[in-house]
C-alpha cells in the first residue's frame, strides 16, 4: 500500500485534507510504542485500551480542529498525550469516590453514591435525566456508540465489531456526538453540573 512508506508527517497533513486511511496507517505504524507506554503506568489491558483510544480521540480532534502544530515528531506528540491521559487517569482514580457494583450502576454520573444528602440527590437525577434526553436527540448511530461506550463500558474495538464498522468510524461517531451534544446543551441552556 503507498500510505505505508509514507513519513508521518505527509499521512498527517493527507488526514487533515480528509484522507481517513492516512490515520489508520498512522495507528498501525504507533500502536505498539503508545501502548506500551500506557500499560508500563497503569498494569491493566483494559484500562491501557481506554487510555489508548482516547488517547486517538483527543489526537482526531486536535487534528480535525486544525491545532496541530510541526513542532517535532508526531510520535512525540502523541506519546506526550498519551502520557498526559495517563496522568489525568490516575488523578481522578485519587479522588474518585467508591461505588457499589450493581447492575444499575452508571458510569456517566455518580447517581448511585447513596452517601448524598436528598437535595444533591435530587439534582444528580435531574442532571441524569437531562443527559438522557441530549442523547436522545442525536442522530442513531451516535446515540448507539455513546450507550456502548458511557453505559456499557465497551472498548472502541467492541463497538467497532458490534455495529459492523471501523474503530476509526467508531471514534468519529463518538467525536460527533459528543460535539453535538454540547451543542444542543449550549443551545438549550442546560446546566449538567451540581
Amino acid at each position: 500500500m503507498q500510505n505505508q512508506k509514507l513519513e508521518d508527517n505527509v499521512l498527517v497533513a493527507n488526514y487533515i485534507n480528509g484522507n481517513e486511511k492516512s490515520l489508520e496507517v498512522l495507528i498501525r505504524r504507533h500502536k505498539q510504542r503508545i501502548y506500551s507506554l500506557i500499560y508500563s503506568k497503569v498494569l491493566d489491558r483494559e484500562t491501557t485500551e481506554d487510555i489508548f483510544q482516547d488517547t486517538f480521540i483527543k489526537i482526531i480532534t486536535t487534528l480535525k480542529a486544525g491545532r496541530y502544530n510541526e513542532e517535532g515528531r508526531f510520535i512525540s506528540w502523541a506519546m506526550r498525550i498519551a502520557h498526559n491521559l495517563t496522568m489525568d487517569h490516575f488523578r481522578k482514580a485519587s479522588r474518585k469516590p467508591l461505588f457499589k457494583n450493581t447492575d444499575d450502576f452508571d458510569i456517566f454520573s455518580v447517581i448511585s453514591d447513596t452517601s448524598l444528602n436528598a437535595e444533591k440527590q435530587t439534582i444528580k437525577e435531574q442532571i441524569h435525566c437531562d443527559v438522557r434526553k441530549v442523547m436522545e436527540a442525536l442522530p442513531n448511530e451516535q446515540k448507539e456508540v455513546l450507550n456502548m461506550r458511557i453505559y456499557r463500558d465497551m472498548s472502541f474495538k467492541e463497538i467497532a465489531e458490534n455495529t459492523g464498522s471501523s474503530i476509526n468510524t467508531s471514534l468519529g461517531r463518538m467525536r460527533y456526538a459528543l460535539i453535538n451534544m454540547r451543542k444542543i446543551i449550549n443551545e438549550n441552556n442546560l446546566i449538567l453540573t451540581n
